[in-house]
C-alpha cells in the first residue's frame, strides 16, 4: 500500500512531544511491514527550523520524509510549498492520513484534498476535544469550525486513540466513520528491577502546563496523612514553573517536592521505574503515552478520568482513577493507592506482560492497515 502522512512537524522535532514519537513510530512500523510510506511535513522546530534539506525526500528509518519550508514561525505552520506538493501528488497515494488539526497548514491541506475528491483519514491527536476546543483561542477556533472546519471534517474518516476521544469527536460530527486504535509507544527493551522506597514516591513526567493539573495534585497532597515525595520531571514556561514552586511553598510542601528536570530516552524509564506510583491529574489527555511507559516499567498509575487511557487502566486493573473536581477525591485515591501495597505489588508483577501484549507494534500497525483498507 502507498501511504501519505501529512503532519505539521516530524522527528527530530521532539520539542512537540508525544505525537512526534507516535506518528514516526507508526510510519516506520508500516514501512517495516512492506508498505511504502511518505511523510509531508515542515521544517518546524518550535520557533526555529530544522536544518534539513527541503528540496528532496530524506530517508528516515525506511520512511521517505519531505520537509517543506514554512513561511510562518508559529503554530500555524503555513507552507505553500507543501500545499503545492499535495495538489500535484495526492492522487498517487492509496490513502492519505492527516495527523493534527487547527493549524492553517492542515486546514489548507484538507481543503486541497476535498477539492481533489480525496477523503483522508484524520487523527486529530486530541485537538477536537472540548477542553482544547473551548480553551485557548476558543473564539477563533469556533469561527474557523463554523466557516470551513465543519465541512472539511465531514470529508474525513476518523481515527482516535481512545473511547473518550471518540465520544468527544462525535459531538462535532455524529455521522463519522472510523475506528479507535491505540498509539504505538516506544517501550523499553530491558526489564527494570523495582524496589519499594522508604518514602512513598510519586512521579510526574510530562510537559509542565496548566492542562496537566499539577496544581491540583499538589493541593491534594498537601492534605494527605502519609509521608511522600513528589518527583516532577518536565519543563515548561518559566513563569508557570515559578508559579508552581510558589504554590508548593504556600502549601508548605516544598520539602516534599523534587524538580528533576527533563528526562528522555533510557533516563526517562529509569525515572519512572524508581517511583512507587505515577500520577497524572490532567484536565484533558486524548491518550497519554507516559501512562503506558510507566506501566511497562512496573509502576502503577493514578490518573484522572479526563485521561483517554482511563478506561483501559480500569479494565486491566492497572491503577486508580480519580475525578478532579474535588481535591478531597484526589486525596482519597492517593491514600488508597498508598495503603494498597499488595495491589501495587501485583500491578508491578503483571503490568509489563500486559502492556507488551496490548501494545505490540506489528499488531497495532496491522490494525491501521485494516482501517486504511476500509477507507480506500
Amino acid at each position: 500500500m502507498n501511504i501519505l502522512f501529512i503532519v505539521p512537524s516530524y522527528k527530530p522535532a521532539y520539542i512537540y512531544g508525544g505525537p512526534i514519537v507516535s506518528v514516526s513510530k507508526l510510519a516506520e512500523q508500516l514501512a517495516q511491514l512492506g508498505h511504502r510510506v511518505t511523510v509531508y511535513t515542515t521544517t518546524a522546530n518550535g520557533e526555529k527550523e530544522l536544518d534539513i534539506p527541503s528540496d528532496a525526500p530524506v530517508m528516515v528509518n525506511g520512511v521517505a520524509v519531505r520537509y517543506f519550508k514554512r513561511i510562518t514561525k508559529d503554530h500555524t505552520h503555513v507552507s505553500p510549498a507543501l500545499w503545492r506538493a499535495i495538489w500535484s501528488d495526492a492522487k498517487q497515494f492509496d490513502v492519505v492520513h492527516i495527523h493534527s488539526w487547527w493549524s492553517f497548514l492542515v486546514l489548507g491541506a484538507s481543503m486541497i484534498l476535498k477539492m481533489k475528491n480525496i477523503k483522508p483519514v484524520l487523527s486529530p491527536r486530541g485537538m477536537l476535544c472540548e477542553y482544547v476546543f473551548t480553551s485557548r483561542n476558543s473564539g477563533k477556533k469556533q469561527l474557523l469550525h463554523k466557516l470551513i472546519g465543519k465541512r472539511l471534517l465531514a470529508n474525513t474518516y476518523l481515527h482516535v486513540t481512545s473511547e473518550m476521544e471518540w465520544q468527544e469527536c462525535l459531538r462535532l460530527n455524529t455521522d463519522w466513520q472510523g475506528d479507535t486504535i491505540f498509539n504505538l509507544v516506544d517501550l523499553p527493551v530491558k526489564e527494570y528491577q523495582k524496589r519499594e522506597n522508604d518514602i512513598f514516591t510519586i512521579s510526574f513526567l510530562s510537559r509542565v502546563d496548566p492542562k496537566k493539573g499539577l496544581d491540583i495534585l499538589m493541593r491534594a497532597l498537601a492534605t494527605v496523612q502519609f509521608p511522600y515525595r513528589l518527583c516532577i520531571a518536565g519543563s515548561g514556561d518559566e513563569a508557570y514553573m515559578a508559579q508552581l514552586k510558589q504554590l508548593a511553598a504556600d502549601l508548605g510542601i516544598q520539602e516534599h517536592v523534587e524538580w528533576a528536570g527533563w528526562k528522555s530516552g533510557e533516563e526517562k524509564f529509569h525515572f519512572l521505574a524508581e517511583a512507587d506510583l505515577f500520577a497524572l491529574t490532567s484536565h484533558n489527555e486524548n491518550f497519554a503515552m507516559v501512562v503506558i511507559e510507566s506501566l511497562c516499567v512496573g509502576t502503577p498509575v493514578l490518573i484522572s478520568n479526563n485521561v483517554g487511557l482511563y478506561q483501559y487502566v480500569r479494565e486491566r486493573e492497572l491503577g486508580w482513577i480519580t475525578g478532579i473536581d474535588r481535591i478531597e477525591e484526589i486525596a482519597e485515591n492517593l491514600t488508597l493507592a498508598y495503603n494498597s501495597r499488595e495491589e501495587r505489588r501485583r500491578i508491578t508483577k503483571e503490568a509489563r506482560g500486559i502492556i507488551n501484549h496490548d501494545f505490540n507494534d506489528s499488531k497495532l500497525a496491522q490494525d491501521y492497515i485494516e482501517l486504511y483498507e476500509h477507507c480506500k
